[in-house]
């Protein structure tokens, strides 16, 4: 029997709640995974799991048809110092539920997790649809989505829930960190040296800080490449033999992360070594039906430079979802249950324009 909208949302905001009272740091997610295959249970659904990440597939599931996969995450960062509520305790001030986890990204998962249930017994979809609760987004782990796609049907098309205030995010830049090593020649600071690793660095930095990359994208801009670490010698009167550097680069979509290691391991004036080539931009087609369903709802589309487990999936994808994600990672992080009721709205007609 299904259960009506109104019904589904309650029952999704007291699963976000229940969420949030349990730790589930990324590798950690043992009890929200069964947390959430109760939840789905209670309402007939069939569930699947490996390790912390469960699934599930429509009940009409046919193998003649594409596949749209609903994927969000139930791990968190653990809370930092700044926090003045108990991150594990769930709680509504003025129409805001308080908790880790509640924004990145509990909201939009029990809003899939809601729309997955009602349309878990529709007949005559136009694509299966596969549900995915996934573990270690927040350290992009072996045993994420990453880790399940492999076990799971091809899939067509993907919504990656993350909070984006509802609209549509229809490209994600990845990422590439590369180490640099700036070399030089190690000696004694009393003594004449020309070739100082640490001065050597000044204009190494100057480079990074000019260097700007050709390809420029529509929704995504500039790759944008940032020195975030710097790390050299141990002692006041030697100079070292070399400084550490770590290089932050955010891809647009008209590169692939190769292309960009190719091109800084060609050009820049240091070694750099990239720590994994497997962060790659995202993008879905501006004029696929899942984001022409969203547009003719009145969402706006932009290019998002934040990462996700859309970086694991090879097929177009869209990230959606109530919530902000300039709350992520914050002290005392919420979500306002009025966005978790408009997100389970937004989902159920974007995905009945799609479907049907």
């Amino acid at each position: 029997m299904k259960t009506d909208q109104q019904t589904l949302t309650q029952k999704a905001i007291e699963l976000l709640k229940q969420l949030i009272s349990i730790p589930s740091f990324s590798a950690e997610e043992d009890k929200t995974g069964d947390a959430i295959e109760t939840w789905l249970q209670g309402f007939g659904v069939k569930t699947e799991r490996l390790v912390n990440n469960v699934y599930a597939f429509n009940k009409h599931f046919d193998e003649a048809k594409p596949t749209l996969l609903l994927n969000s995450h139930h791990d968190t960062v653990k809370p930092n110092s700044a926090y003045t509520k108990d991150p594990f305790h769930p709680h509504v001030e003025d129409g805001k539920l308080y908790g880790l986890g509640s924004n990145d990204a509990g909201g939009c998962l029990v809003s899939l997790l809601a729309t997955f249930v009602h349309f878990y017994e529709a007949e005559n979809l136009s694509h299966n649809i596969i549900m995915a609760a996934t573990a270690e987004e927040e350290n992009a782990g072996e045993k994420s989505l990453r880790g399940l796609l492999p076990i799971l049907p091809n899939i067509d098309v993907a919504i990656v829930g993350e909070p984006t205030l509802l609209d549509l995010a229809i490209a994600e830049k990845g990422l590439v960190v590369f180490d640099a090593v700036v070399e030089g020649t190690p000696s004694h600071a009393a003594h004449p040296n020309n070739n100082n690793s640490i001065y050597n660095t000044i204009d190494v930095l100057n480079w990074f800080k000019n260097y700007t990359f050709d390809k420029v994208s529509e929704a995504l801009g500039e790759v944008k490449m940032t020195v975030t670490q710097i790390n050299a010698g141990k002692q006041h009167n030697v100079v070292p033999a070399q400084v550490d550097l770590v290089v932050d680069v955010r891809v647009n979509d008209r590169y692939s992360n190769k292309e960009v290691a190719d091109l800084l391991q060609r050009e820049a004036p240091c070694k750099m070594t990239p720590r994994s080539l497997r962060l790659n931009s995202s993008s879905i087609d501006p004029k696929h039906d899942l984001v022409k369903s969203g547009m003719a709802l009145d969402r706006k589309t932009y290019g998002s430079p934040t990462l996700s487990d859309q970086a694991a999936l090879t097929c177009q994808s869209i990230k959606l979802g109530p919530g902000d994600s300039t709350r992520s990672h914050s002290a005392d992080e919420f979500i306002y249950v009025n966005e978790i009721e408009e997100g389970i709205d937004l989902y159920i007609k974007i995905l009945s324009g799609f479907l049907n």
